[in-house]
């Protein structure tokens, strides 16, 4: 498909209730407000094209963006490519999950996240935070560094309640990825979690809750889903 099919389907199959919705959550014009199951209709006739993917980025608008990272080609994507869509990622669904996702299944996601945390930028801060907690999700133990991430989790401890409030969410999900993909880091993210407690975050005219990450934690434990990796981070 062209860039220009892809967008003629979009816009058919954009919803307004989900359009409102999203609009909600931050997103802006233009875009159609078109269900991710529908997305990955799509993604079921194009499979990967990273050019594609590229392009559909470029448009701005958030169905295609959010399209262009389910295409994008992990094994193409270059570190100057995925800082380019970060920057570009306005609100969280971008920053927090497409960026991310493609930049954890990359070659580039532990340097790139790592790189991230530390912009003062809030998107891009939120952008690295996720992408470390997908890195975690899908690489096995042996090949993580586990010094690095004992800090990071130690700093999130820290941090979270003074952050910036997109990454006083994402630090949240950190705590409870630490705690949930890596067994013998459970009961230290088990402390931390429990010392912070509730983490407050502004989620604007949506009904959208922070989840306690002492509880989920442990809801993971009792499902037996401790260090049980993912294929992908992107789903």
């Amino acid at each position: 498909m062209t860039k220009e099919e892809v967008m003629k389907e979009l816009e058919s199959l954009g919803n307004p209730g989900t359009k409102k919705i999203l609009i909600r959550h931050g997103a802006r014009e233009p875009f159609h407000g078109v269900k991710v199951q529908d997305l990955k209709k799509i993604v079921k006739k194009i499979k990967k094209d990273h050019a594609l993917s590229l392009e559909l980025y470029e448009t701005g608008n958030s169905d295609a963006m959010y399209l262009a990272g389910l295409i994008a080609d992990e094994s193409k994507i270059t570190k100057s490519q995925l800082k380019k869509w970060a920057k570009q990622a306005y609100w969280y669904m971008l920053a927090e999950f497409t960026v991310p996702w493609v930049a954890a299944d990359s070659p580039h996601g532990w340097d790139l996240g790592l790189e991230w945390i530390e912009s003062k930028n809030e998107g891009i801060a939120s952008c690295g935070w996720a992408t470390i907690s997908s890195w975690i999700s899908i690489q096995l133990d042996e090949e993580l560094d586990m010094k690095k991430i004992e800090e990071l989790l130690k700093r999130a401890g820290k941090e979270v309640h003074d952050a910036q409030n997109r990454v006083r969410y994402v630090m949240n999900n950190y705590i409870i990825a630490v705690g949930t993909y890596i067994p013998k880091m459970t009961k230290k993210a088990q402390a931390i979690a429990e010392k912070v407690g509730k983490v407050q975050v502004n989620v604007g005219e949506t009904s959208c809750k922070v989840p306690l990450a002492e509880t989920y934690i442990q809801k993971n434990i009792d499902k037996g889903r401790i260090g049980k990796k993912r294929k992908m981070a992107r789903c």
